[in-house]
Parts: structure tokens; C-alpha cells; sequence
């Protein structure tokens, strides 16, 4: 925006959005971000489509910031994340593509009950990828500064994308962070993990199916997948056991007998499965909250997103899909 339109109204006492005093500065990031795609050799035409017309997007900036009040429990989030309707949805759409779902969860060693939870919590299958540019959010955020190098190579790696052919930059629609598509992939994630399930040629987790579930079993296969063994379990931990034993990291996995022994127990009180496999205590709200024994599948699901209320609301919906 030009400095005197800029003058004119703050005399009129308008006022000024962030995003107006920031258009200046942003478009001239914007050229530095064209440079280093140049630099990078994406084709002049998609650095022209990509970024034309994009401006500052408050919004996305405000959304980055903003921090919930109050963390809910997760006796009060996993009702909400996990409600009936949803369950009920899950299973439908699971028989209504079981056999691409086999075929894919066959193949990438991943059970498809955890594909379809992972489409339900991410996008609640596929009805909210989020509307915004995807470019154009990357780039506020960079040029914002707060995590600049993370969100400039999602830039990068989003007309890395567009370059390829896989989508068109109009349609190029995600989260206000950038996460992308049905199973809301970040850009650099896509690079890595999707696939074309369907054998068109084109990646497209956006509108076809076969991409998002054949792109999730990727993910989670590479991350460590084992499709002979389920996520964990919640289980009854004695007040008394020592908090110093709790935690995902590798040094604190100790065998099911082990838990046993310190008096953790199935829910209803009964004795743990007779399994050799290795397990982590965890208990993410405090002593007084839910406690989990859980396996390295959902160590993997933490590779997705590091938060356990993502990785327990997955977890709670697969293990209602039959």
C-alpha cells in the first residue's frame, strides 16, 4: 500500500490493521521468497501463479498466536473428539471402502481402522482441509518471523509441489498453518510421505481417497508402523508408583511384566495381556488423570503430531471401528 494512501487514513483517524502496515514489508518478502525459489528451480510460471495477488493474512497470524484458556481434561476432550456420530461415520465409510482400505492397509502393513480414525481426526473425512491459500498463509507466517526458517521451507516445499503438477495453485487449500488435504499434511510432509494410491500419475489428497489413505499408511509405516499390534490400552497405575517411570522416552519402555509387577493393571482390574512387547506409562493430564500403557505404534503416532491428546483421540476412534 502506498505511504500516502497509508498517511491519508491515519488523518481520517481510520486507523490500521497489522496487516495493512505490514503489506509494504510483505511484499518485498514475498520478492525474496521468489528469489530463493528461482535459486531452488521452480519454473518461473508457477512462481507467477503462486504468488500472484497473495497479500498479508492477519487471521492465519492471530490463529498462530492464540492459545486456548483452558487445556481440557482428557475426560473432557476425548468425548468431544471422539462422539458417537463420528464412530458411527467411521464405520460407514470404512465398509464403503473396505477394499481399497485392505488393498492399502496390506501393503503398507498398517490396519485400516487406524487409516479411517487418522482421516476422521485430521479433516473429519475430508469435510474441513481448511480454505486458506496455502502459499499465501506459509509466507505470512514466515514473514511474521516467529518460526521463520520452518515455515519459509514449507513455502519451498509447497511450489516444490505445485511444480510437480499435483495441484493447481488455486486449489492449493489448507489450514491456516499450512497443513494441507484430507490427512493435513504439512509440505515438507507431503514431499516425504505421499503416495498415489490409485496410480493416476498425481498425488492428490485433496478429492481422491485411495492418495490420503495410501499417503496416512506411508506415513505411519516409515514412522515404524507394526500391524501385529494395536496402539496400548488405559489401564488402573497405583498412586504410589513413581513418576520418574513416566514418559515416552525409549530409556523408560519396560515389558508388560514389568508393569505388572509395579501394580499396574487392565481398567477392570485384571491382570495385563501375557505379551512380549515393550510399553510406556503415560499419564498426560496429572496422577489423578487417565494413565496408558502404550506400544510403539503409538510411538508413531506421535511422529504425526506430538500431542497425545491427537495421538489418544485416534487411538479411542480405531478401537470403535469394527
Amino acid at each position: 500500500m502506498h505511504k500516502r494512501l497509508i498517511s491519508a487514513l491515519v488523518a481520517l483517524g481510520l486507523g490500521l490493521s497489522s496487516a495493512v502496515c505490514a503489506d509494504e514489508g510483505f511484499d518485498k518478502y514475498v520478492e525474496g521468497l521468489k528469489v530463493e525459489a528461482r535459486e531452488k528451480g521452480i519454473s518461473e510460471s508457477i512462481i507467477n501463479s503462486a504468488f500472484d495477488g497473495i497479500t498479508f493474512v492477519e487471521r492465519a497470524v492471530k490463529a498462530d498466536k492464540n492459545q486456548p484458556e483452558r487445556k481440557l481434561t482428557l475426560d473432557e476432550y476425548i468425548p468431544r473428539a471422539v462422539p458417537a456420530w463420528k464412530v458411527k461415520q467411521a464405520n460407514e465409510l470404512y465398509r464403503q471402502h473396505k477394499s481399497t482400505l485392505d488393498k492399502i492397509g496390506k501393503q503398507y502393513g498398517v490396519q485400516p481402522r487406524f487409516i479411517v480414525a487418522l482421516w476422521g481426526v485430521e479433516s473429519n473425512f475430508g469435510r474441513l482441509m481448511g480454505n486458506y491459500n496455502v502459499v499465501e498463509a506459509l509466507s505470512t507466517l514466515a514473514y511474521e518471523g516467529r518460526r521463520e526458517a520452518f515455515f519459509r521451507g514449507q513455502v519451498m516445499a509447497a511450489l516444490e509441489i505445485l511444480d510437480a503438477g499435483h495441484i493447481s495453485p488455486e486449489d492449493m487449500k489448507g489450514s491456516w498453518a499450512g497443513a494441507m488435504g484430507q490427512p493435513q499434511f504439512m509440505p515438507t510432509s507431503f514431499l516425504s510421505y505421499a503416495v498415489d494410491g490409485n496410480n493416476d500419475g498425481r498425488i492428490d489428497i485433496w478429492q481422491t481417497e485411495a492418495d490420503v489413505f495410501a499417503s496416512a499408511a506411508n506415513y505411519l509405516n516409515k514412522a515404524g508402523w507394526d500391524d501385529q499390534y494395536t496402539w496400548g490400552r488405559q489401564v488402573s497405575a497405583p498412586a504410589s508408583i513413581d513418576a520418574s517411570l513416566l514418559g515416552v522416552e525409549m530409556s523408560k519402555a519396560r515389558s508388560l511384566a514389568e508393569w505388572q509387577q509395579l501394580g499396574v493393571r487392565r481398567l477392570n482390574g485384571k491382570a495385563l495381556p501375557s505379551v512380549e512387547i515393550d510399553a510406556w506409562l503415560i499419564q498426560p493430564d496429572d496422577k489423578q488423570g487417565r494413565a496408558y500403557l502404550i506400544y510403539g505404534n503409538y510411538q508413531s503416532l506421535l511422529k504425526w503430531n506430538r500431542s497425545h491428546y491427537f495421538a489418544l483421540a485416534v487411538s479411542h476412534l480405531a478401537d470403535q471401528i469394527r
